[in-house]
């Protein structure tokens, strides 16, 4: 934080008020607005809370206008290429990069925490296999509170708290690959602790009773790839979720839930799952390329998967999953047509001036969302996928919030309702 004072004037009824101008790292500036109703008696009114910031953080660095990510300070770009998703696990949520050996131990004690009580099994079999992957794992993130009931006590011992992340992280994976075979009515699979994180995952995802899997290293890349870019992204709708539940000293298990349930919605997680939707419109009623391009430029069809309500230059994260995405339809070789499709597509979105020029390039939820189609993912999982990433976001978010002790969340309102009334009983109506 600056130590300049800086402040902004309110002139309300004849009256002024001065309120104190935040300034953070990166030189992004905040009206503090904390004692303005106990001053004046007024509120801010900013629906969806588009303009307020409701905490500082040191997390998570977005400019939208540069098209720049960073987490604690390290450019997203030098992490996807070089680190593992645990490491940049553990840089989100204590805030620097572990030595080697701290790593080591921190991938161990994840390792031994992997396996479910088999009494989550249970819950398991009354899902039915027409349950939604999300729901699933909403429900059993909430359950996974009742197994250890020490979550429960906000006294919790610094050593309660990192096993309980170490919980986390080490179930998730376990908990969706589960959810997905759920879905398949398939036989689930115990995880591998001699596999990798993410190998041990696509072990539990993809092998079936009776046959061999082998663990391809370019899907390993791709996966953690994919799980570090979506593992933080400041104040979006569920992280936002965490840090308010988490605020009234709920457990984490039940704030994570929350977030799951937040990022199931259409219009947050689902991003990627709409592009796949996008492609096979196009397939399904034989829609021509140049027909489709046509259609969205006189906006008679949305584009999805293509530009972003925060970037608005380029999506950085994009840009490092587009080599991967290659990589995997390369690898896989798969005969898709709404793979085909969702090629040209990307060469007329980086070749056409309509494009170019509203700066309507592929998104991550674009390029993610080909590379689950690739492993022949069903759709509704792919939200799952980006649950598994943005775990440890959600937590180093919860953690810090704690840490900060950030005051229980209760937004104001502007009541627009019936004014005083009297009650009229039903005889007399």
């Amino acid at each position: 934080m600056s130590d300049k004072a800086k402040t902004a004037k309110l002139i309300y009824d004849g009256k002024e008020y001065e309120l104190p101008v935040v300034e953070g790292s990166e030189n992004e500036l905040g009206i503090d607005i904390s004692n303005l109703r106990a001053e004046s008696g007024l509120i801010t009114l900013d629906p969806g809370f588009k303009n307020t910031g409701s905490t500082t953080s040191s997390i998570t660095f977005l400019d939208g206008e540069e098209g720049i990510l960073r987490y604690r300070g390290y450019p997203i770009e030098q992490l996807a290429e070089q680190a593992s998703f645990l490491e940049v696990s553990y840089l989100l949520i204590y805030g620097e990069l572990p030595d080697k050996a701290t790593l080591e131990k921190f991938e161990n004690d994840i390792t031994r925490h992997t396996m479910l009580h088999e009494d989550m099994r249970k819950i398991f079999d009354g899902f039915p296999a027409t349950a939604h992957p999300m729901g699933v794992l909403g429900s059993l993130m909430a359950a996974l509170s009742t197994f250890y009931p020490r979550a429960w006590d906000p006294d919790r011992t610094d050593e309660e708290v990192y096993l309980t992340i170490i919980r986390l992280i080490a179930k998730m994976p376990t908990i969706a690959a589960w959810s997905f075979k759920n879905e398949l009515g398939h036989p689930l699979n115990y995880p591998d602790n001699k596999l990798d994180y993410c190998s041990r995952f696509l072990k539990m995802m993809f092998s079936v009773p009776a046959e061999e899997y082998e663990v391809d290293p370019v899907l390993v890349s791709a996966l953690n790839k994919l799980l570090i870019l979506h593992a933080d992204h400041e104040q979006n709708c569920s992280t936002s979720t965490v840090r308010i539940v988490g605020s009234s000293l709920a457990n984490i298990y039940s704030a994570l839930a929350s977030a799951i349930n937040a990022l199931g919605g259409p219009l947050h997680g689902g991003a990627n799952q709409a592009v796949i939707e996008m492609l096979e419109e196009i397939h399904e009623k034989g829609i021509s390329m140049e027909e489709f391009v046509e259609r969205v430029k006189n906006k008679e069809m949305r584009l999805m998967g293509f530009g972003h309500r925060v970037y608005k230059n380029h999506d950085p994260r994009a840009t490092i999953l587009r080599k991967s995405c290659d990589e995997v339809l390369q690898k896989l070789n798969r005969k898709d047509p709404l793979l085909d499709i969702a090629k040209k597509l990307e060469q007329v979105a980086l070749s056409d001036e309509y494009f170019i020029e509203k700066k309507l390039y592929p998104n991550v939820d674009f390029y993610s969302g080909i590379i689950y189609r690739a492993l022949e993912l069903p759709t509704d999982m792919f939200t799952v996928m980006f649950a598994m990433g943005r775990l440890p976001g959600w937590i180093a978010q919860w953690k810090e919030m704690l840490e900060m002790k950030q005051p229980i969340g209760r937004p104001r309102q502007i009541y627009t309702g019936e004014t005083a009334r009297d009650y009229v009983p039903f005889d007399k109506r």
